[in-house]
Formats: C-alpha cells, structure tokens, sequence
C-alpha cells in the first residue's frame, strides 16, 4: 500500500491542502533502498516521510485524514470524515492516488455538499474512481497524466462504484498514536517467537530494570515481565496493574514492539508512526527508526512524526523530511507541509542548517514565551 498524493479541503484545517509523495529523479547511493515500485524503476515514491512540525502543526491530523480515507474507501465509512469538516456551509472534498497491489495507480475523488437541512450521508456524496494499470516505463507523473486526460482509464462512480471497488482491492494499514496507550494496556501474540523477541529487546532497552519477558510454568496464556524485585503478569494478552511500575516510555515501548514486528512481518504495507518516542531518548528513537526503515521491503511506505531535532542528523534523503505548520491569517486557519527538498537542492545543503535558520518556517514562536519575562 502506497500513497501517491493527497488533496484535502475543508477536512480539519486542511484548506486546498495537498502533498505529494513522487520524486523527481533517482539519488544516487541513497541509504533508502528502492524507493520505487517493484518491476516499475521510474515509478518513485517516498519509502520514508519524517513529518516534523510544532504542536497542533496538523501531523496527527494528516494520519487521521489518511486513516479516515482508508476506512472510506474499505468499509464505506463517512461518518470520521464528516465529523473532520471544518465548515459545514462549505463543500469539502478528498482526492487520493494511491496504489493498492503494485500494478495499478488508483484515484479516489470525493466531494462532500453541505450539510444544509439534511443530515450528511454517503448517497449525497459524489464520488469518482478511476484507476490505470502502470506500464513498465511508466512514472507516476506520467500515470497521474493518463487519469487526468481519461486514456487507458477504467471508471466506477457513486455509491454502487464504490461498493465495488472496495470488494475488488485489498490493502492493510497500521496506525499508532500516543492515545493508543491507555491503562488497559494490550500486548501482542507472545506464542510469535519474533514478537516475544522484539518485546523482550524494547523493554530490556527502555527499563534497565526489566532482565526477562518468560512464560508463567502451569498457567494458561500468561506471561510475566521480569523485573529486579518483581514480576508483571500479562494474562490473555493484557498486562495487568502496570501503572504504578512502568514509566510512559515503557509502556509506549509496548505498543512500538508491536508496530516493529507488523514492519518485519510486512503485516501491512502502509504505517503511520505518530509521536510514540516523546517519552523515549532521543539516542532509542533515532536506532528504533533505523531499524524500522532497515525492514520496510519493497512497495511498503512509512510515516514517523517526531519533535527530535537529531532524527535530521539521520543519513536519509532530504525528501524524506516535511514540515508542517499551521497559519493563522486573521483568524482563518489553514495547515501546510513542505518537502525539505523543495529548498534544499544541493547535496551539500544541510538540513540541520535549514531548520536552525528557520528556512521552512516551521519553528515555534518562543518570542511569545520570552515576552513572559516582563511580567511583574
């Protein structure tokens, strides 16, 4: 599962919004390895996207949008997207290119009406779907072309085109966001010898304290975290009274193992990684996103927001990094995102330089807080 390219308007703070995930030209030596589509060399796209931003910059927003859409297109579900409008006098609409099963680009527009006197519905909605299989010369520009001018195009539209549509394709997705952390903390399949593994790894790394993740002898489906002077028992794959002993890094740490063995399991193709290390060091984050890219294999696509600076210092490609930002032009409030590599076109050019010099704007406005200083 890959995304192409995404337009978003009246959604969130999302107003004419778009983003796209194609690049112009192979890099040379690149530390992504193929960062095009299998069998298809000069379809390009962005394996990895690091989305920084400030608070409230619209990262979180954007994986909801994506996870929102997904859910609209498998299960005909309109009602997160409704509830996303941000005007309810004004249309709002949705574009999306995307690539599903690695042969075709697929195109899924939808345009939303005002609410009115009515109740939103599905029914009202207009809704276009195009798709095109890509040829071995093929580029996505190119393919997003043949959409555009209607050649070599297959066609399905409304609520029946739909229905249709979401029966023939099939993609996964993975998404994770801090509120996924809850006091009913899940853990994942321990009888999967990798996962148990890579849970054992993760907290051993986070909490020093933690020596061993073991079977309990005699007792069904338990498990227990081995501490220094205690253990956590983790029954039918929940772990239980975990609050007073494990830190929030901790317990993110948890819930990133899992995401880890969906990335090497290739359980999914597509994930959304959404601030899962603001309790973790910074030194754990940038290994752990090492280790994620390192297992992403050909036509998958991660997303990994994050506040850490130092995750710039990555050897990745300069189109991996977007920053987003949040205006606000006399109360109307609109979300965008740039690709470091729109201004940064020489290999010698720096991202940690561009960021210290605030060159995509995106730096938070600390002259508010410094002003705080002359309160008496």
């Amino acid at each position: 599962m890959i995304i192409m390219n995404v337009k978003l308007n009246n959604l969130c703070a999302f107003k004419d919004f778009h983003i796209n995930f194609s690049y112009p030209k192979k890099i040379l030596n690149s530390t992504i390895e193929n960062e095009f589509l299998p069998d298809f060399p000069n379809f390009r796209y962005r394996k990895v996207n690091i989305l920084m931003g400030t608070n409230a910059s619209g990262k979180t927003s954007l994986g909801k949008m994506f996870k929102n859409i997904f859910s609209f297109i498998r299960r005909r579900e309109l009602v997160n997207i409704t509830d996303s409008i941000a005007d309810v006098e004004k249309e709002s609409d949705f574009l999306i290119d995307f690539i599903p099963n690695k042969t075709h680009l697929c195109r899924v527009e939808v345009n939303i009406p005002p609410k009115g006197d009515e109740e939103y519905s599905i029914d009202r909605c207009k809704i276009s779907i195009k798709w095109v299989k890509i040829k071995k010369e093929d580029s996505y520009e190119r393919c997003a072309k043949k959409i555009d001018l209607g050649k070599e195009v297959k066609e399905l539209n409304g609520l029946g085109g739909l229905e249709k549509f979401s029966k023939a394709v099939g993609f996964g997705w993975y998404f994770i966001y801090p509120f996924s952390i809850s006091s009913n903390i899940k853990i994942g399949d321990l009888e999967n010898a990798r996962y148990l593994k890579i849970l054992k790894n993760t907290l051993m790394t986070l909490d020093n304290s933690i020596v061993d993740v073991i079977r309990v002898k005699d007792i069904d489906n338990t498990y227990a975290i081995v501490m220094d002077n205690k253990k956590l028992i983790i029954q039918e794959g929940e772990l239980l009274d975990p609050n007073n002993i494990l830190s929030s890094g901790t317990k993110a740490g948890i819930y990133i193992a899992d995401l880890l063995t969906s990335i090497i399991e290739h359980k999914n193709g597509f994930y959304y990684c959404d601030e899962m290390f603001s309790y973790i060091h910074s030194d754990i984050e940038r290994v752990m996103l090492s280790v994620m890219i390192s297992k992403l294999k050909e036509g998958e696509q991660l997303f990994f927001t994050t506040h850490n600076l130092d995750i710039v210092d990555m050897n990745l490609p300069k189109h991996s990094f977007w920053f987003m930002k949040k205006a606000n032009n006399g109360g109307n409030i609109s979300i965008a995102c740039e690709s470091a590599s729109s201004k940064l076109k020489k290999t010698t050019d720096s991202v940690r330089n561009a960021l210290e010099n605030d060159v995509f704007t995106a730096a938070p406005r600390l002259e508010l807080l410094y002003d705080l200083e002359d309160i008496d």
